[in-house]
């Protein structure tokens, strides 16, 4: 049998940029050489794409790929389906794709932009489409979808840049501490919490500069649990439920990536009835969002009285060695190999 021809996007002009390289190396490690032709696209944080033709990329995924690799793009036209690759010799090699596999989180990665490519290039890709992609990664967005839904959260305010803050409100709905996060970010970049008038302010200032819309939240004294849903139209959620005691004050960025002293607990620590809640919650926001393939939903438990409160959904969750997305499929009996061989599938057979 023909090996498929897969190819995996990864970087991308986003704060994750690095972590996208961190995840990409452990998928391209992960995928069955036996069935995938794996075929590259690294996108600098600059915006240019490279064919890369390379085996190492903490060594030559940088600023300086676009001078020893090829330009690529993802051809839009249909004739193409796949890769344009412009050499030196002023050759372009048409490579067509069977697959994509966009390793990218953050702007531009997840937030339906490039699904929108690979839709006009009639290529299948991982994950959620346009739309999915779209309201899970604006976090005022899904929240107005959760709330439709019935799903537990946590009370907010929205803010748009241009507009004047209205400290008072928030101090009478939301009270101090609360948090502050930019609408369209990911990772928790951007994120802070403010435990009065001052930080708040501060914190909305930090946000903007992410985004142009800002979304304030009530702070819940509760422990952090994840859990990871794979599937199209009939999704099923991991055996377990994963919890989190984050290094730091919160699960920043600085806690999810650089800090060693995070903890990972699988499976998490909470009553039968809680777990299920978890569960029915997970899928119930999984499908409202019409995500496709893969995410991970993000719960907060209440410590007090064990309430279940939904926080966000990621559409492209972190691959890398600590990243809890594939460990609670491992856990489940789902080894990161087949894990991704059944994202392909239903990436081949994904409608919307």
């Amino acid at each position: 049998m023909a090996k498929k021809n897969v190819c995996v996007v990864f970087g991308g002009v986003s704060s994750e940029h690095d972590i996208s390289k961190i995840s990409a190396a452990t998928v391209i490690d992960l995928l069955d050489k036996s069935k995938y032709e794996i075929h590259k696209i690294f996108i600098d944080k600059a915006g240019n794409w490279v064919y890369f033709d390379s085996g190492d990329i903490s060594a030559d995924a940088n600023d300086s790929a676009v001078e020893k690799f090829d330009r690529a793009i993802i051809s839009p036209s249909r004739n193409d389906r796949g890769i344009l690759r412009f050499k030196n010799d002023g050759a372009v090699e048409t490579i067509k794709i069977d697959v994509a596999v966009p390793v990218l989180h953050g702007k531009n990665g997840e937030d339906g932009t490039i699904q929108g490519l690979f839709e006009i290039a009639g290529i299948p890709y991982v994950g959620s489409g346009v739309l999915g992609s779209a309201v899970c990664m604006d976090k005022c967005v899904a929240k107005i979808l959760f709330k439709e839904a019935g799903i537990p959260q946590a009370d907010w305010i929205t803010v748009k840049y241009g507009e004047e803050l209205d400290v008072r409100e928030v101090e009478e709905k939301l009270g101090y501490p609360c948090f502050i996060k930019p609408s369209n970010a990911g990772s928790s970049v951007g994120i802070s919490k403010a435990r009065n008038r001052e930080e708040l302010i501060e914190g909305v200032k930090l946000a903007f500069e992410h985004d142009y819309k800002v979304l304030i939240e009530e702070y819940i004294s509760a422990s952090e649990t994840e859990s990871a849903v794979l599937g199209n139209f009939d999704p099923v959620i991991a055996d377990n439920i994963g919890e989190i005691a984050p290094a730091n004050d919160f699960y920043d960025f600085d806690a999810k990536y650089n800090s060693s002293d995070s903890v990972l607990t699988i499976p998490a620590i909470v009553d039968k009835a809680v777990e299920e809640k978890l569960k029915e919650y997970a899928l119930s926001a999984y499908k409202i969002c019409e995500c496709r393939g893969l995410s991970r939903v993000d719960f907060f438990v209440d410590k007090q009285n064990g309430r279940v409160i939904l926080n966000e959904i990621n559409t492209l969750p972190g691959f890398t060695s600590i990243s809890m997305y594939p460990k609670l499929w491992e856990a489940s009996g789902l080894k990161g190999t087949d894990l991704l061989d059944k994202l392909i599938e239903l990436a081949e057979t994904r409608r919307g």
